[in-house]
């Protein structure tokens, strides 16, 4: 495992659906978000869908 400091947010697109919480369709990159800062955006496994479920 390989830890990384986060320094870019970046946009992607992704489908719904998922099998077992993996993407069955690629991310699509859409673009870097320079107005947004990387404490701006909820850790993995924080964001809405989580808090939805």
């Amino acid at each position: 495992m390989v830890l990384v400091r986060p320094d870019l947010v970046a946009e992607v697109s992704t489908d719904r659906t998922a099998d077992l919480g993996v993407f069955r369709h690629p991310l699509r990159f859409q673009r870097i978000r320079l107005d947004v800062g990387v404490d701006d955006v909820p850790r993995f496994g924080q964001g809405r869908a989580a808090a939805a479920g």
